[in-house]
């Protein structure tokens, strides 16, 4: 078990040190006490927990992504600069769907 959760929780951690990642999780964090506020319904939750899920995933990704291309190269390259573009298109993609998920359920509740 060590052998398989071991790297998984020490990229969890290291992940946590990035601004971006970080702020994903304040972000989460909000959501939830927000979802206490509102009360939200049982289906609601499943919601919001799989949007805070996908979002922090995928920030989790395009972190990765960028770290594997500034490895790669330092350089001015188009097709790295378009690998990245791509990575943070597919966070955008996650937190507009969180987004338009999260204004469903706040137009049920006002």
């Amino acid at each position: 078990m060590r052998k398989k959760f071991g790297p998984a929780l020490h990229g969890a951690a290291a992940g946590f040190s990035h601004r971006s990642i970080r702020l994903q999780f304040v972000l989460g964090a909000l959501a939830v006490a927000a979802g206490f506020l509102l009360k939200l319904t049982y289906g609601e939750w499943i919601a919001v927990i799989l949007c805070i899920g996908l979002v922090i995933s995928a920030e989790y990704m395009n972190t990765a992504i960028e770290f594997l291309c500034d490895y790669l190269t330092r350089e001015e390259d188009s097709r790295i600069g378009l690998i990245k573009d791509l990575a943070a298109g597919g966070v955008l993609c996650a937190s507009g769907a969180a987004l338009l998920t999260a204004i469903v359920i706040l137009a049920h509740h006002i």
